[in-house]
């Protein structure tokens, strides 16, 4: 391969073996002396504090390999998992996370093993069961957390070339992509301003892995963001690696609110389930199972993190949608208090602004992970938008989820829509503790 780095076209890069060096020795622990000797080392556009101030390097990015603001911190590095199901809040949660400055966040990069297993040939797939599934999230997830995202080519379609890519999953939703060392281009943009999930990339261009890998190394802690994880048992691997210090925020919603969002966000998934709630009759082919595996995970990981077994001391806690949404300051605040991090005034300020807004805006009406929300209206406004017989039935398949969570039951199409009752109870949620 050649040595060092140089610059193509289109603001992309080629680099060497000692790329790859940089991130390898990451895992081990010796971030700083990698970086350094890979800066140091470079024959090209880094030879040299003087080579990056010189006008014939006129890509900025380079100069973050000869920046010393981007070097690794000493802090001991919080490694934080949201962990959800699909349409429980998950994306408004995690933005409470990606707006703390020392945070590399990543929005579901999980989605894109799912895609690779799934995109596979037959005969594969037919040799892939759960287990392995199930290795290949946490693998992703450990080498994350150890700040390689060129481990993340090996389910990127189509592959990345020269380590760029422009098929990384969500990457608006994430501060540290969107801004230096990988875009200088971003200016002030709060990536939550804007509900079109594309502006980065047209702002920023493809996204390098390898500078990418670099920003997580500067930041002080890294999240992640999964609703693909069925079970919080799944990650008892990750909980017990000595490399890393896991905390699980596990983030719960009403199965009804989750289902009532589903038909909305996924149309064509649950047409079925919208047919039932036009009409009132339940169709012969709705899949039950699109929501009963839904609460079955959900009870089976409440309970696990609620007994506190060994390996999850000190390392879960539990958060209902609903009491974030009624509480958002206070909930925040303990989550950060879970994470051992200080809330600071940008995520309150983030809070205040998305909260309490009236979406008008047609393309945030269309926005399926939109987080601007007057949540308080939003959290329990499913009552108004699923019929009374879906409700019924759903409460006698989640019944056991329901009443572990502290979510009332209805008994009538009045009770349904009646919202100066809340089906939410007060409930505090204290792992037990031995």
């Amino acid at each position: 391969m050649r040595e060092g780095c140089r610059a193509r076209g289109g603001g992309r890069m080629e680099c060497s073996w000692k790329t790859v060096l940089l991130l390898v020795c990451a895992s081990l622990g010796v971030q700083y002396t990698a970086i350094r000797t890979l800066r140091d080392s470079l024959s090209g556009p880094c030879q040299g504090t003087y080579r990056c101030q010189t006008r014939h390097h006129r890509d900025s990015r380079w100069r973050a390999l000869c920046d010393d603001s981007w070097m690794p911190v000493d802090s001991p590095r919080k490694h934080i998992l949201l962990f959800a199901t699909t349409r429980s809040g998950s994306s408004f949660t995690g933005q409470l996370l990606n707006q703390h400055p020392g945070i590399f966040y990543v929005f579901e990069p999980l989605y894109h093993v799912q895609q690779a297993f799934t995109n596979s040939s037959s005969r594969l797939r037919r040799t892939l069961d759960r287990r392995s599934l199930l290795g290949a999230y946490r693998d992703l997830l450990l080498n994350l957390y150890t700040c390689d995202l060129h481990f993340m080519k090996n389910y990127i379609r189509p592959e990345p070339q020269d380590h760029v890519t422009s098929s990384f999953f969500r990457r608006s939703s994430s501060h540290a992509l969107c801004s230096p060392p990988v875009c200088l281009k971003a200016g002030d943009v709060v990536v939550s301003d804007s509900p079109d999930e594309t502006w980065c990339p047209k702002k920023c261009g493809a996204l390098n892995l390898t500078l990418a890998s670099m920003s997580c190394l500067s930041r002080e802690h890294v999240a992640i963001k999964t609703v693909r994880v069925p079970e919080v048992g799944d990650l008892r691997t990750l909980t017990e690696d000595p490399r890393l210090d896991l905390k699980i925020i596990h983030l719960v919603r009403d199965p009804r609110a989750i289902l009532a969002s589903r038909m909305m966000a996924f149309s064509d998934q649950f047409r079925a389930w919208k047919i039932w709630n036009a009409t009132g009759r339940q169709p012969r082919y709705v899949d039950l199972t699109q929501i009963t595996s839904t609460c079955k995970d959900m009870a089976a990981s409440a309970a696990t993190g609620l007994q506190t077994p060994t390996w999850l001391r000190g390392r879960y806690l539990l958060v209902r949608y609903e009491d974030l949404a009624f509480n958002p300051k206070e909930k925040a605040a303990e989550i950060y208090r879970f994470v051992g991090l200080e809330m600071e005034d940008r995520v309150r300020m983030w809070i205040a602004k998305n909260t309490n807004s009236n979406v008008s805006s047609p393309s945030e009406w269309n926005y399926r992970y939109s987080t601007s929300r007057d949540s308080r209206a939003t959290a329990e406004s499913w009552r108004l938008r699923l019929g009374f017989d879906i409700v019924r039935t759903l409460q006698n398949l989640c019944n056991d989820t329901l009443t572990l969570l502290g979510y009332k039951q209805v008994h009538s199409a009045a009770e349904l829509r009646n919202l100066s009752h809340s089906l939410v109870e007060h409930r505090t949620f204290q792992p037990v503790t031995w």
